[in-house]
C-alpha cells in the first residue's frame, strides 16, 4: 500500500508518502495553510491524488499523558473534513516528540537554521511514517489492511 503521512499543524502541514513496498518513506512538501478549512483541506487532497496514496498517516499530537486534548482534537477535525474530500482511511498515529526528532536529524545532516524551518514538518512527516511502517512490519500487517 502507498501511504501519505501528515504532520498537522496550525501555520503548515508536513507531508510524506512511502513506496508501494512500505520499504521507505520520503518528503514530499511543506503545505502552508492559508486559514480556510475547505481551500486546505482541497490543496492537501489534490496532493493526496498526486501521490496516488491508499490511505493517510495522521500524526496525532497526544497530550504528555497520552490524552487527546484541545491540538489533537483540531487536528481531528481538520482530518476529518480531509477524510470527506479525498475519501481515504485515516490512520491516526502518536506524533510525540517527531518535531523534535526532526530537528536533531535536519541539524545532524548539517542543515541550515533557515533550511530547518522550511523542512521540519515534512522531516516530521517522515519520522511519523517510517514509525507506522515499522510497526506494520513488526504485526505482519497484511499488505492490503489499514492498522
Amino acid at each position: 500500500m502507498r501511504f501519505v503521512a501528515l504532520d498537522v499543524g496550525e501555520v503548515r502541514i508536513g507531508v510524506a508518502v512511502c513506496d508501494q513496498l512500505e520499504i521507505a518513506a520520503f518528503p514530499v512538501c511543506t503545505l502552508r495553510r492559508v486559514g480556510n478549512l475547505k481551500r486546505d483541506v482541497a490543496a492537501l487532497a489534490a496532493i493526496i491524488a498526486e501521490q496516488e496514496a491508499d490511505a493517510v498517516v495522521s500524526g496525532l499530537p497526544l497530550s504528555l499523558d497520552g490524552e487527546v486534548g484541545p491540538q489533537a482534537q483540531r487536528v481531528q477535525g481538520f482530518v476529518q473534513a480531509l477524510e470527506r474530500a479525498c475519501g481515504l482511511k485515516t490512520v491516526y498515529w502518536d506524533e510525540s516528540m517527531t518535531s523534535v526528532d526532526a530537528h536533531e536529524v535536519l541539524i545532524a545532516q548539517g542543515v541550515s537554521r533557515a533550511r530547518r524551518r522550511e523542512l521540519v514538518d515534512q522531516m516530521a512527516a517522515v519520522l511519523i511514517l517510517d514509525s507506522y511502517l515499522e510497526h506494520r512490519r513488526r504485526t505482519s500487517a497484511p499488505r492490503d489492511a489499514i492498522v
